[in-house]
């Protein structure tokens, strides 16, 4: 019996040559380390107006991504809803009482009205397109605003860094974690690779990373057991920011919000949990913090 020929369709195909090339952790790592150290110095060092500029064009990048994920259809949408996203933000920093800013509220459903009204079609996903034009400026600028509002307290950059410990070291934490231990799903239907022993560990991580910071940055400003507790919450809510994502994402039929750095996908998708994590701190830092002194 003879042997098929090589270009035969009953030939074996020859394994296809492994792909060398960074995993994919170490990309992250890599293309992000760039942007640490002047990250660092908007924080701490730089004018106030300069980290709000920085935050002004993160969360425009978010917003645009979020909006071209969840109303392709329309130019004009997409438009208005990261300029209102922006000037959601803007209007909660600077809004000189609260009558400003419900001001700036009535903006943003005014605007949405005229929007609808001037690009309807289609029509029938005009509710959709409603809800994310009304929407998706709180789930973006208001939650990430808060990072922005957080440098405008007393020792403000120290507060950043925590929300950012908080969001990065659980993710991580998480990611070694469930790897080394990961069994059991954590929600398999929103993110088939989370386990609960991965959140476990992110949680972990975010406590130490809390303490780490109260021994330095925030000693006699930030008590121990305080700062335990916030990163027991504010992890868990970004773990859930994380998820809340992702079901985003899977509802608009793609991977990631956006392409801008290699390994991290969109800027959004490293803002997921960040958006919690800094909405946790400051509603301790102007709430809670000051009843216990």
């Amino acid at each position: 019996m003879t042997s098929a020929a090589p270009d035969s369709p009953t030939a074996p195909s020859a394994p296809e040559p492994e792909k060398k090339g960074l995993g994919s952790t170490a990309l992250r790592l890599l293309s992000a380390l760039p942007l640490i150290p002047s990250v660092l110095w908007l924080m701490f060092w730089a004018p106030k107006w300069a980290f709000e500029v920085f935050g002004l064009v993160w969360i425009a990048i978010c917003g645009h991504e979020l909006m071209s994920m969840t109303i392709p259809e329309s130019r004009l949408a997409r438009v208005w809803g990261t300029l209102a996203t922006v000037g959601l933000t803007a209007a909660m920093l600077h809004a000189p009482n609260a009558s400003a800013l419900v001001g700036a509220l009535l903006v943003l459903g005014v605007g949405g009205l005229f929007v609808a009204l001037a690009a309807p079609e289609p029509i029938e996903d005009a509710s959709r397109r409603l809800g994310w034009l009304f929407g998706g400026p709180i789930y973006v600028g208001v939650t990430l605003g808060a990072i922005a509002a957080l440098h405008q307290q007393a020792h403000g950059g120290a507060w950043v860094l925590l929300s950012m410990f908080l969001a990065f070291w659980s993710d991580t934490g998480a990611y070694f974690a469930g790897r080394a231990f990961g069994r059991t799903k954590l929600y398999p239907k929103l993110s088939p690779k989370k386990t609960v022993e991965g959140a476990i560990g992110g949680l972990a991580a975010g406590v130490l990373g809390a303490l780490l910071l109260q021994q330095t940055l925030l000693a006699g400003v930030l008590p121990w057991l305080d700062a335990v507790l916030l990163a027991l919450v504010a992890t868990a809510l970004g773990q859930a920011g994380d998820l809340l994502e992702s079901l985003i994402k899977r509802s608009c039929g793609v991977k990631d919000s956006g392409n801008i750095m290699p390994g991290h996908g969109g800027l959004l998708d490293r803002s997921d949990a960040l958006m919690f994590t800094s909405a946790a701190t400051f509603a301790y830092v102007t709430w809670i913090l000051p009843l216990r002194g």
